[in-house]
């Protein structure tokens, strides 16, 4: 795609449009110079460049990279107009696309009936979620893995719940023994699962907990903010595949397509299986809602205000790569691939090793070490080592890990410290998977510079 031509493009379409409803004369409130805005955006674009290079395969640090450029262009040419999605009297056309992606999105996860919608982050659409839970479970708890995001410790509290965090196996996966011992208590109202960690890309056997549900009564959750596009690859190079084809069975799912659905910021959004949970939402607007009988997206939602662009970006995007293997699925695999191939150096290396084989796109590993105070130093230098080298950077993470999870997958480590941080790379870029022995010779640069280097 030529970008620059499809934003001149989408400033052309919200032009013609707009002519057609007479010309309007600009007020002189709103005049800027352009010479008074050139310095600006000059002093702009120098405050710009003190960013990282999400787009560049050196970037392989956080779940972060630039939209589509089909994402860029729908987003503009609907902000343009400035549709606000909390109404059908306020974005009409977007409104409806949000429905479409929304009916996309439940389809993909095989779920029969929903009731959904787009959100401005994962964590507003895990707040709907567990709202939607205590409303059905009243005085409930809710129980989330220990290696859960901390939205959701973080929501139950500013909802008023009760929560818990459950024990992990040795793969950091939820432990279906320790949610049973704790399900057998009749105090639960709620599980969450992951499929997909955000530390490690774990994927918590949710067809495993699907028995339970029906056991012990409880509502299940599933966050899939990161990893629930991988539904299009299960059972393919080796992302499991019971796990996701569960997800058809839960009660309610969230996505972020601002992740791996290659969204700009903030694009989350929120699923329910059964759709008359919608009585949750009920309240009464006497300013708007006026122009149809028809279900507003306000009516269904906990936010108010919320952009249209973000719809009509997601419409454009799917139209062009399609909730599918051949389609979004593609930009997945090559991820996939790229955890899978740098797995495989690490396991033959000298300087690194594999802190757990990467289930989905995320790769944990650390400099071989003695020690877990020796690997925390270790990682810590090999991360700000590559972001300040100016001539060839590299940008990383880490991951903090308590001292009993390494020891439990790596016993030879001497546990002279609580914990030890780890590096981690997420390789959600496509462009990452070419660029994989470049990464992978240039850590392993990193991490051979020891104390006395």
């Amino acid at each position: 795609m030529d970008l620059r031509y499809w934003l001149g493009s989408a400033v052309d379409q919200a032009q013609d449009w707009a002519a057609g409803f007479g010309p309007v004369t600009p007020h002189p409130a709103n005049a800027v110079s352009d010479a008074d805005f050139g310095r600006a955006f000059a002093e702009f674009g120098e405050r710009m460049r003190d960013n990282y290079p999400f787009f560049h395969p050196r970037y392989a640090a956080q779940m972060v990279k630039p939209p589509h450029p089909a994402a860029i262009t729908g987003y503009l040419a609907a902000m343009l107009l400035n549709p606000n999605n909390h109404a059908l009297d306020g974005g009409p056309a977007t409104a409806r696309m949000e429905r479409e992606v929304i009916a996309q999105l439940a389809g993909m996860f095989g779920l029969p009936a929903h009731l959904g919608h787009l959100t401005t982050s994962g964590t507003i659409a895990n707040l709907e979620a567990l709202f939607v839970a205590r409303e059905t479970h009243p005085g409930k708890l809710v129980l989330h893995s220990a290696e859960a995001h901390y939205t959701h410790g973080r929501m139950c509290q500013v909802l008023g719940v009760p929560s818990e965090p459950v024990p992990v196996d040795s793969l950091g996966r939820m432990d279906m023994l320790a949610l049973e011992r704790k399900l057998r208590r009749g105090d639960v109202g709620t599980v969450v699962l992951t499929p997909g960690t955000t530390g490690l890309g774990a994927v918590d056997p949710i067809h495993e907990a699907l028995a339970l549900k029906e056991t012990y009564g409880v509502r299940i959750h599933v966050d899939a903010a990161y990893g629930g596009f991988f539904a299009l690859l299960a059972g393919e190079l080796g992302v499991p595949a019971e796990p996701f084809a569960a997800i058809r069975h839960c009660d309610s799912v969230t996505v972020d397509p601002h992740k791996h659905g290659l969204q700009p910021y903030g694009c989350g959004a929120v699923l329910f299986a059964d759709p008359r949970v919608g009585r949750f939402y009920r309240h009464d607007s006497p300013y708007t809602y006026f122009t149809s009988d028809e279900l507003h997206l306000g009516e269904i939602s906990l936010e108010c205000s919320r952009a249209g662009a973000a719809a009509a970006a997601l419409w454009l995007t799917l139209k062009v790569l399609p909730l599918t293997r051949s389609g979004l699925g593609g930009v997945l695999a090559a991820g996939r691939r790229a955890a899978l191939h740098w797995a495989e150096l690490i396991e033959k290396s000298e300087e690194l090793t594999l802190y757990q084989p990467p289930e989905l796109d995320i790769l944990t590993y650390f400099p071989q070490r003695d020690s877990l105070s020796e690997v925390d130093g270790a990682s810590a230098r090999a991360l700000a080592a590559g972001m300040a080298d100016p001539a060839d950077p590299v940008y990383l993470s880490t991951l903090r890990v308590p001292a009993a999870d390494l020891s439990r997958r790596h016993p030879g480590l001497r546990a002279d410290a609580a914990c030890a941080r780890v590096l981690r790379s997420v390789l959600l870029k496509p462009e990452a998977e070419p660029c994989v022995d470049r990464l992978h010779r240039r850590v392993t640069e990193l991490v051979r510079q020891r104390e006395d280097t």
